[in-house]
């Protein structure tokens, strides 16, 4: 019986992205269980320093109340339906965990009844894990949308990291698709969790031994291309959201056409990938190297270009910022050279003080010099740069070269793996 609601619940949890466990340590103590570093149903994610780590990737019920067009567990659907009971999910993360398949858990769940009765349920799991059974793995468990504040202060006791998805990055088009629903009941969790974030961190600094609340901060997670929005106003949300001093990641799915029947819904033989991962892009550059979203995408770009990365993009829509001289630019302005990263940034302001920098000590840094050598001087370098060779030239050359890549990756494979 359990591992038939296994399989049904584990198939309807795959399509939430916002799954990491980076950014929290929880160490294992005398008489525990598991800790957070260190098949069915299971996602592997990552650490803050790029370790590995798996996680049960499960849903409390598929159940749901609502009848979202874009979601496969919509309640019109007609599709096997499964719950846990608190104690089976309990059990069943234990027994994971003691044959070594998995190092968390993350907790999701369509909304029986209403939202606190599901959020009562995923709460009595996870506090179950810590205090019954010692479990000090770790925990990313999902928010219920207009759950009540004492159930949201009562999770963040006992998980790492929490969640509330906008799903749909602007009111309008999340009325359209799910009415029953409204940005309102998100925002509201997300302030819970951000309150209760900053009193811990406040108890903290005067009682040591303070509870932590959320320690691995909050995330969320939009929907790509089921609606009209431009990439500047989903940008433009993530730049919003990541304001929050509480928010880590903000995730960006995109959108997998499983309800094609709903004529809301656009024709998409399969999910807008590229633009997610120019989605992604963009929001590293937010994130890392001090862009903000009006210097990304604006009202003459409002969509993110799909041939070349988005810092790219802005590096040609702004000739007149290079060439950067390498030994004298500071660091924010050599992090928006294209093909120099955040390491190496931080690598050529360091190793600049004991001499000038040559291209090919570049190289050996790490930095593309494919892309760079257009737009940066030093110690070597010809003057050949964005100006003299002009931006359209190195959009294409840079744009051709990627191809070329693409297709040799592809031969490749088709030596290794033939039809």
């Amino acid at each position: 019986m359990t591992l038939e609601k296994l399989k049904v619940l584990a198939e309807s949890a795959k399509y939430d992205v916002s799954c990491a466990s980076s950014g929290t340590v929880r160490r294992n103590k005398d008489g525990g269980l598991g800790n957070t570093v260190g098949g069915m149903g299971i996602c592997h994610s990552f650490t803050e320093d790029g370790r590995c780590v798996s996680l049960l990737k499960i849903m409390l019920t598929n159940n749901c109340i609502y009848d979202c067009a874009y979601c496969i567990n919509r309640r019109s659907n007609d599709l096997p339906r499964a719950t846990f009971t608190v104690k089976e999910l309990v059990e069943l993360t234990i027994e994971f965990y003691r044959r070594n398949y998995i190092e968390g858990l993350f907790l999701s769940s369509g909304v029986i009844n209403n939202p606190d009765y599901t959020m009562e349920r995923m709460v009595r799991v996870v506090k179950e894990l810590r205090t019954i059974h010692r479990f000090n793995g770790y925990i990313h468990m999902k928010s219920i949308p207009d759950a009540s504040q004492e159930l949201v202060n009562e999770a963040g006791l006992y998980a790492d990291r929490m969640s509330v998805n906008l799903e749909i990055p602007t009111p309008q088009n999340l009325k359209l698709l799910a009415p029953e629903k409204d940005h309102k009941s998100v925002y509201k969790p997300m302030q819970y969790i951000q309150q209760g974030m900053l009193q811990s961190i406040e108890d903290r600094r005067k009682f040591r031994k303070a509870p932590r609340f959320v320690p691995a901060g909050q995330s969320t997670q939009m929907i790509v291309g089921a609606t009209d929005e431009s990439d500047q106003q989903i940008l433009t949300v993530s730049s919003a959201l990541y304001r929050r001093p509480s928010m880590k990641r903000v995730y960006y799915s995109g959108f997998i056409p499983v309800n094609s029947y709903d004529k809301r819904l656009p024709a998409l033989k399969q999910a807008p990938l590229v633009r997610e991962n120019r989605l992604y892009q963009a929001d590293w550059l937010m994130r890392f190297y001090e862009f903000r979203a009006d210097e990304i995408v604006d009202d003459a770009y409002p969509n993110l270009d799909l041939e070349i990365d988005p810092k790219l993009a802005w590096a040609l829509r702004h000739p007149e910022s290079f060439p950067v001289d390498i030994n004298r630019a500071d660091y924010s302005l050599i992090l928006r050279v294209p093909g120099i990263g955040v390491k190496s940034a931080k690598l050529i302001v360091t190793s600049r003080r004991y001499g000038k920098l040559n291209a090919s000590q570049l190289k050996k840094m790490g930095i593309v010099m494919k892309k760079a050598q257009y737009f940066i001087t030093c110690n070597e370098l010809p003057m050949y740069t964005v100006n003299e060779a002009t931006p359209e030239y190195v959009r294409k050359v840079l744009a051709e070269s990627k191809k070329r890549k693409g297709a040799a990756d592809q031969n490749q494979l088709s030596i290794i793996f033939p039809d």
